[in-house]
């Protein structure tokens, strides 16, 4: 059956007898306009938020409606959000007539994408930055890995050429399409309005919440488009980068409007905050505006696995994870009004189903244990839902102390597991 999902990078390929087309972006000022106390309180209304200025002071401001909420939404996001460009060479073997010699042409090319701003250190010019790992991936390109190691990123209201900052890519997983880029004491970045993306609790997050999506579709320039949270969690199918099959991708649905070049950006909340990292749209004559975002909670702890084991050796390049040797079912699944917020969520009591025999869970937990929290390193997770086992244990390492809270017979457990036997799994 045709693969009916289309990830959202722009990829131009071009023979290396062809100059490379300078990046896509719009001529214009380099000068931009700052937000300023007096501007945020021309903004009236009855929903108040704190938001940072220019010069680094907060203010509360009201604002009156969903469309001011959403700009506010919006402007605060944009300054985290950034265009990745990756430049490729791909060496191609032809033979120019039947029983000749071999020769090989260069052909380049460059995928143009999105990411987000992680993590940001100002003073040093220091960034980390989410992308999509087929954002930074080209199959045969003349890399060890096929990932590009020629990247720049350029931030919202500087996409030109003149303020390009080198990026580097420390890490990524392709079954997580997720890839982390590092920059180094880069002066534009020092002297931005840059900030770190905010993260929401993407398990929180609900069918109709607002969805703002950031990127750079059409290798344009960055924008912006608004939305809805259509589903908030569903597992598709898609092709893998590589093509050495299907991978399976838990994500959010939305119908803001996504393009090629949308891949690696952001998927913001009313309130700015991050809850998804737009990488696929579906790809039908007769679907329109269904898009895919991986939740901002897999996102962020599959970014923190790649920089911690990079950190400890930089050939540490893929996601590792800790195999409790159990697996997860439902024993009951039902929905939770909020009556604070209104809103409806999908609730699951979660249970062991199986423990394998020789896994590090043997003799600790035990088939039909009722999971209800998971502690990692002094860190509470709630589980509401299967998923959160499988998202929570990216953040386990082999020094970690993990507790289950479990409920066995009618009677509450704490089980606490030793990882430091584990063999680390790539993922």
């Amino acid at each position: 059956m045709k693969n009916k999902y289309k990830i959202l990078t722009a990829l131009l390929l071009i023979f290396s007898m062809l100059t490379l087309s300078s990046c896509m972006f719009t001529e214009g000022s380099s000068e931009g306009d700052y937000l300023t106390k007096s501007d945020l309180e021309n903004i009236m209304g009855g929903f108040e938020q704190q938001v940072t200025v220019n010069g680094g002071d907060n203010y509360n401001v009201t604002i009156n409606s969903t469309e001011n909420q959403n700009l506010l939404a919006a402007s605060k996001s944009l300054l985290s959000a950034v265009s990745v460009v990756c430049n490729f060479e791909i060496v191609k073997t032809y033979y120019p007539i039947f029983g000749m010699q071999a020769q090989t042409q260069t052909e380049k090319a460059t995928s143009y994408g999105s990411g987000v701003i992680y993590q940001l250190d100002k003073n040093k010019g220091d960034a980390y930055i989410i992308t999509n790992y087929h954002v930074v991936y080209c199959a045969g390109a003349n890399t060890e890995d096929d990932i590009s190691d020629d990247i720049q990123v350029y931030l919202y209201g500087q996409e030109y050429d003149e303020y390009a900052i080198n990026a580097e890519y420390i890490g990524g997983s392709i079954n997580y399409d997720i890839a982390v880029l590092r920059v180094k004491g880069d002066n534009i970045l020092r002297q931005s309005n840059a900030v770190a993306a905010e993260f929401a609790d993407s398990n929180n997050t609900c069918v109709l919440d607002t969805a703002i999506a950031i990127g750079n579709p059409g290798a344009g320039g960055i924008s912006a488009t608004v939305g809805a949270v259509n589903v908030d969690s569903e597992n598709i199918n898609i092709s893998s980068v590589d093509g050495s099959g299907l991978i399976s991708l838990r994500v959010l649905r939305i119908d803001a409007a996504v393009n090629s070049g949308n891949s690696g950006g952001g998927l913001f909340n009313s309130e700015g905050k991050l809850i998804g990292i737009v990488n696929a749209k579906m790809s039908d004559s007769t679907i329109d505006n269904i898009g895919y975002a991986i939740p901002s909670n897999v996102a962020k702890y599959v970014a923190d696995n790649i920089i911690y084991y990079d950190s400890l050796d930089a050939k540490n390049d893929s996601v590792f994870r800790l195999m409790l040797g159990i697996n997860v079912g439902i024993h009951n699944a039902y929905t939770k009004y909020d009556t604070k917020t209104g809103k409806v969520h999908k609730m699951e009591t979660v249970k062991v189903d199986k423990v394998v025999s020789g896994a590090v869970a043997e003799g600790k937990l035990q088939a039909d244990d009722i999971i209800n929290s998971v502690t990692i390193d002094g860190v509470n997770y709630d589980i509401i839902r299967t998923f959160n086992v499988i998202d929570v244990m990216l953040t386990a390492r082999q020094s970690s102390v993990v507790v289950f809270h479990v409920t066995r017979g009618g009677e509450k457990l704490d089980v606490k597991i030793d990882l430091s036997g584990v063999s680390l799994t790539e993922y």
